[in-house]
């Protein structure tokens, strides 16, 4: 199957990010805007609390379960923004290297971010995505 998305890099940009800096769709791709996937098991429990990386394993458990709902996978996200409940660089780093070994070569374009407080009890990760998919 075709892939709507293309990763864009810049030789005039830093290599030193583990992601592409742009992606683009091309027009008649179906865009699917998902909500922040969080680490909660199917019975509304937070899930790996106080762990980073349990946490992120789980929010890309449910990140998958919602793009097959929509038809799409993992291969088909085109952003990805990462929200840690942290002030410290470490724990941002932990999540970042779960999101990252579960994208593997499709390294879309991602912004990392520290927050002070998410929804959930003992919600320590959530991550937002943006997929497009052609249809036949």
């Amino acid at each position: 199957m075709a892939r709507a998305v293309t990763l864009i890099r810049s030789d005039r940009l830093s290599d030193v990010a583990e992601y592409a800096y742009a992606a683009t769709a091309p027009a008649e791709a179906r865009l699917i805007f998902l909500a922040g996937a969080c680490p909660l098991n199917e019975d509304g429990s937070t899930a790996a609390v106080g762990d980073y990386a349990g946490q992120a394993a789980k929010a890309i458990e449910n990140m998958r379960a919602a793009l097959s709902a929509a038809g799409a996978s993992i291969g088909d996200v085109i952003n990805t923004r990462v929200l840690v409940a942290s002030t410290r660089r470490e724990d941002l780093v932990t999540a970042w290297q779960v999101v990252r070994d579960a994208f593997a070569d499709h390294d879309v374009p991602s912004t990392l971010m520290g927050v002070t407080v998410l929804g959930y009890q003992d919600q320590l990760v959530e991550i937002e995505a943006v997929a497009a998919v052609l249809d036949s």
